[in-house]
């Protein structure tokens, strides 16, 4: 058996689709398709059905695909403690990150890390969704919830206060009892935030849900409403300005999180430094 075609099954095990797998390996549907071909020869197997459109695991294939989810997770393993034994600063670090904050607070900061020590390599994701550190999707992640589960070294970066804002014109036209509000959608409409807004909204409307934070700042300063932004956002921008000055509606946490296996790694270290002097927490 090719053990490397082992690989390209789990793939296809974990994102559920070839289309999904051959994304995540960089390579052709074609690929995909022959290296599970080839893997089912040496086994004798048949480990997806291709009936139908889409390919599922056959009973086998649920065998063998949580077998090789067991062996990707230690070559995981092995592969974090190789980085995190490395001392030299050069390497890809992954920083996942929301990205509002990734945009204003990180990005500059990181970019000028990076042109101090040229053989490192920084990729930023901005994305709402959460990370798995685990499953090395990232090696460093910037969270707005404390996670509960995992082998994680976690540091408290600081905070994040939210404010309502809305642009002048937009009060100046419209009395409080007439307000409408800008929401949450996605993954966003659990946050605490939009939890508050709904409580200080007490029924009034809400006319605009936008899954970004700069999605809502443009429609608060189109005229839509009333919004919940991040004072590193709200203040920043001259056409807002704060509904109730001096008031704010929430503060959040802001979490820095990294494998445990990574964190004497010497790139990684070096990310979580300028972020901590980022947030005056170093």
């Amino acid at each position: 058996m090719n053990w490397d075609d082992l690989r390209y099954f789990s793939a296809l095990a974990s994102a559920g689709s070839l289309s999904a797998a051959a994304r995540h390996l960089a390579v052709e549907h074609a690929t995909v398709a022959r290296r599970i071909a080839s893997l089912e020869g040496a086994l004798g197997l048949a480990l997806v059905d291709r009936r139908g459109r889409r390919w599922t695991l056959t009973a086998e294939g649920e065998r063998i695909a949580a077998i090789a989810d067991k062996m990707a997770t230690e070559a995981r393993a092995v592969q974090r403690a190789a980085d995190g034994a490395r001392s030299e600063l050069s390497g890809t670090v992954t920083v996942s990150a929301p990205p509002a904050l990734a945009l204003q607070r990180l990005t500059a900061p990181l970019v000028e890390l990076q042109n101090r020590h040229p053989h490192l390599i920084i990729r930023i994701i901005g994305e709402s969704r959460t990370s798995s550190l685990d499953r090395g999707e990232a090696d460093i992640a910037v969270r707005l919830s404390r996670p509960e589960e995992g082998d994680l070294t976690i540091t408290r970066l600081g905070k994040i206060d939210f404010r309502l804002y809305a642009s002048p014109d937009y009060l100046a036209a419209n009395t409080a009892d007439n307000w409408r509000f800008v929401g949450y959608d996605g993954v966003s409409a659990r946050a605490p935030q939009q939890a508050a807004i709904e409580d200080f909204a007490a029924g009034r409307p809400f006319s605009f849900y936008a899954s970004s934070l700069e999605i809502q700042q443009a429609a608060v300063r189109a005229g839509a409403g009333v919004a919940a932004l991040p004072d590193f956002i709200g203040m920043s921008d001259e056409k807002l300005v704060p509904v109730l000055p001096g008031v704010g509606l929430i503060s959040r946490d802001i979490w820095l999180v990294v494998h445990s296996d990574l964190k004497r790694s010497a790139p990684v270290k070096a990310v979580s430094r300028r972020m901590r002097e980022i947030f005056g927490t170093a």
